[in-house]
């Protein structure tokens, strides 16, 4: 069959023209030259592909014929109203991309019916305009119009001592506003998952790029998550270290004692004081503390600070 447009567009063979629509959409916005300056050549030679097959399968006609003969078949076939010896030639890449999307994000624009200021399909042959000695691509300092990306959205992800301590997995399920294949705003609800590691810290952001909103004309909003830490009835966090007040009596200050914890991983401590206690007398043991994410194996201190009975 030759180019499989189906695969090129990555829809099966009985997709609708919605998933048509929402294939290009996605792909022509990824493969556009003027998003890829660092990889022209790759991403002109897709894009003509995507354009391409969008072209074929968008016409029923051409689809038909497609599906029947493959595209040999379409090769084959004189375009219309013409004489029988051209065969099929595909349509402006750019022209179309100007078609879906309106005004171009991109800052190019058609010169007139059939005509792209940058890709010209003059000439026979599938998309043959690329190169020459005219300066086609602008560079990006002379393009001010690109699709503006809008600063990210944050929210707050609020997590116990516990998750902190030993790590979670959550599931967060979000409800954003995206443009579909024909320009308009529709709701579209997504979970994402969120693996929280073992030692985070409050403030540490986790991003999902393009997950926000999208406006007309804009780049969907990256969503940025920041860890919130939940205040806990025992511990309080400071850095890596966990703190802990202990209130003891006057005789056990004196005599000495142990204390009993229950740690963040359910597991049970008793340590031993021998020393004199006196108010605000500090005794850390050493390892008990937050897990450090940067040093897998290490952990911070746990403190026990002391007050007197009165």
């Amino acid at each position: 069959m030759g180019v499989d447009y189906y695969n090129i567009l990555k829809v099966d063979r009985n997709a609708t023209e919605d998933d048509l629509k929402k294939a290009y959409r996605k792909l022509a916005m990824k493969w556009h030259p003027d998003k890829n300056p660092t990889n022209k050549k790759e991403a002109e030679a897709n894009f003509k592909q995507i354009s391409e097959a969008y072209d074929v399968l968008s016409d029923p006609q051409k689809r038909a014929i497609y599906d029947q003969h493959g595209e040999e078949g379409l090769k084959d076939r004189p375009p219309p109203d013409s004489e029988p010896s051209g065969g099929f030639n595909p349509r402006n890449a750019e022209d179309i991309f100007a078609e879906f999307f309106g005004s171009s994000p991109f800052g190019f624009g058609s010169s007139g019916p059939g005509k792209s200021k940058r890709f010209s399909s003059d000439g026979g042959g599938a998309f043959n305009g690329f190169g020459g000695n005219e300066n086609i691509f602008r560079t990006y300092s002379e393009r001010g119009n690109m699709l503006k990306k809008p600063p990210p959205v944050e929210t707050k992800l609020p997590c116990s001592l516990e998750e902190l301590y030993s790590g979670s997995t959550r599931k967060m399920k979000i409800s954003r506003t995206v443009i579909d294949a024909n320009g308009r705003p529709c709701p579209e609800t997504e979970i994402l998952t969120i693996e929280v590691k073992p030692g985070w810290k409050k403030g540490t952001k986790i991003t999902f790029p393009d997950k926000g909103n999208q406006q007309p004309n804009q780049q969907a909003a990256d969503l940025v998550f920041v860890i919130d830490e939940k205040p806990h009835d025992l511990f309080k966090r400071d850095s890596n270290d966990l703190i802990v007040s202990q209130r003891v009596s006057l005789a056990e200050a004196i005599g000495g004692t142990s204390i009993n914890l229950k740690t963040l991983d359910n597991r049970s401590l008793c340590i031993p004081v021998t020393d004199i206690v006196s108010p605000g007398y500090e005794l850390v043991v050493a390892n008990e503390g937050m897990p450090i994410t940067k040093e897998p194996g290490h952990r911070g201190d746990l403190r026990i600070i002391f007050e007197l009975e009165e």
